[in-house]
């Protein structure tokens, strides 16, 4: 990590709570990102971030999952458990080279990874469009008024999501991809489609996309195994399917997730 940090500050400096307890790492992330126009904290431990997150509410975490006192993971699962936590920006950093630790905290909520050894600009470069997407939606996604599909509410504007009467707590890119499905109803869209229409991103891992799916599947469908609003259209992608007074049962076309969300 011996690079010239990315030139020229962010057009909104953030607030950046940096959880690492590599010293080395820690400082040099806390670096590249101080030089990009951010204003940063540094922990340690978990239990320290953890504290600092909830005092201080950061515009974004960067996290590293292998952390002495309570690993990034369970720091994860208890800030997206509350309400002030629940929408607050992730990237995660890990050394492991096995994808289900990635895989499971994308499950958790968060909303973009960097595995070690990692470019630090590359780093500041995703940590920037996090921000961008939890600070200014896409034009799509904040028209005026509400969205409403069947018993699903949801306010752009106030960035809030109801099902029948209970509040929706949607993480960042959770609230977007569903902003996103609501306005465009039964329309196919590939998974890079999405990460490029949703992330805004035109690179990246794809399983992304089919997490934040199966998460979001978990939140607004009576039955995730078996869903009816979020569907699989084989070999292509996934469509949502508004609920209607006369909706049809299942066809053939729809089906659960796959790992690989178009097949």
């Amino acid at each position: 990590m011996n690079e010239s940090p990315a030139s020229g500050g962010p057009p909104d400096p953030a607030r950046i709570l940096v959880i690492d307890d590599d010293l080395t790492v820690a400082e040099v992330v806390a670096g590249y990102l101080t030089r990009a126009g951010h204003r940063v904290d540094r922990a340690s431990d978990g239990n320290q971030g953890l504290d600092l997150a909830r005092r201080h509410r950061p515009d974004l975490l960067v996290l590293d999952l292998m952390l002495p006192g309570i690993d990034g993971l369970e720091l994860l699962r208890r800030l997206r458990a509350t309400e002030a936590g629940a929408d607050l920006p992730v990237v995660m950093l890990t050394a492991k080279g096995d994808e289900a630790d990635r895989i499971l905290g994308l499950e958790l909520g968060a909303d973009d990874y960097v595995t070690k050894p990692f470019s630090p600009r590359e780093l500041v470069l995703r940590v920037q469009s996090v921000l961008r997407r939890s600070r200014a939606a896409a034009p799509a996604l904040t028209a005026p008024g509400p969205l409403v599909s069947g018993d699903i509410t949801l306010d752009p504007q106030a960035r809030r999501a109801h099902r029948r009467g209970s509040e929706l707590l949607l993480t960042l890119r959770e609230f977007d991809l569903l902003a996103f499905l609501l306005r465009h109803p039964r329309t196919v869209f590939a998974r890079q489609e999405l990460m490029q229409r949703v992330w805004g991103w035109d690179f990246g891992d794809l399983s992304t996309v089919t997490v934040h799916v199966r998460r979001l599947r978990e939140k607004i469908e009576d039955d995730p195994a078996a869903p009816t609003l979020i569907t699989t259209v084989w070999g292509v992608g996934y469509r949502y399917d508004p609920v209607t007074a006369d909706a049809p049962g299942a066809t053939t076309e729809h089906g659960t997730d796959r790992e690989d969300g178009s097949e």
